[in-house]
């Protein structure tokens, strides 16, 4: 993965703010947040912006404790997480239409926004992108996965290719990383399936050797968890396809979204 840390990631968030730009373009008619995967922030998503149609505006989420926000504390448990991003997204929302699409722990965390949100009975997505993440058959972290020692830790998050290889060997840059990493391993942890659902279109989208992934059929499930299932697109690649496959990916999801809002307008 090709994920920026340090001073890039300085120029991607400004400092306390979840939304990356900080203000949605003005001209789209369509708003897009994007969910992070575990350890990383808005930086991920540096370049759906140039890739998605001007009728749609995107805005990647930084979590506390990372990028420009690593001064505040991170949380560790999914719960009070999903509270805060709630009051967060609530509080950004004017009354353009909009959608959510998150990657591995940002997945989850649409998930249940999503979920929250049509049981709240007010403003509620259009439509969810669900990326490298099922609530059935993917990997779970333990609490003594989230707390391996330092090198074992390295050690997997390179087999994943989470961060540039340049972060592995240098110790400042890992001072960054991993205790980000360590919290959301703990949120992601956190979080048990229910077997809830939503009402809004779904579309789900993965790796085709994507490690996390322990069962073959795991994202066939979400075929269950909404009525209106857009179906599942897999690329080659592991778990960050999604760096490689991103104007494939922005592409599909872009045009199911528009389709989405215009059913909705007739």
């Amino acid at each position: 993965m090709t994920t920026a840390i340090g001073t890039t990631g300085s120029q991607m968030s400004s400092e306390g703010n979840w939304f990356h730009p900080v203000e949605p373009s003005p001209d789209a008619s369509i708003r897009l947040f994007l969910l992070p995967h575990a350890g990383s922030g808005a930086i991920i998503y540096r370049d759906w912006e140039r890739l998605l149609p001007p009728d749609i505006a995107p805005q990647a989420v930084t979590l506390p404790g990372r990028h420009n926000r690593r001064e505040e504390p991170t949380y560790e448990n999914f719960w009070p997480l999903l509270d805060a991003l709630h009051e967060a997204v609530l509080n950004e929302l004017d009354d353009r239409p909009f959608a959510f699409f998150g990657h591995c722990l940002g997945a989850q965390l649409a998930f249940r926004l999503a979920i929250r949100m049509e049981e709240e009975g007010g403003p509620a997505p259009v439509m969810v992108g669900m990326s490298g993440w099922s609530p059935i058959g993917f990997f779970k972290p333990t609490e003594e996965q989230s707390r391996m020692p330092e090198d074992e830790l390295v050690e997997w998050i390179k087999k994943l290719g989470s961060f540039p290889a340049e972060v592995y060997d240098n110790p400042e840059m890992l001072a960054l990383v991993v205790p980000a990493l360590r919290a959301d391993l703990r949120v992601a942890g956190d979080y048990d399936d229910d077997g809830a659902g939503v009402s809004c279109p779904l579309a789900s989208y993965g790796g085709r050797s994507d490690p996390l992934q322990e069962a073959p059929d795991a994202m066939t499930h979400w075929a269950a968890r909404t009525p209106t299932y857009l179906g599942h697109n897999e690329y080659e690649g592991g778990h960050f396809y999604i760096d490689t496959h991103a104007q494939a990916v922005t592409a599909h999801f872009a045009h199911r979204l528009q389709r989405t809002v215009a059913s909705l307008a007739r």
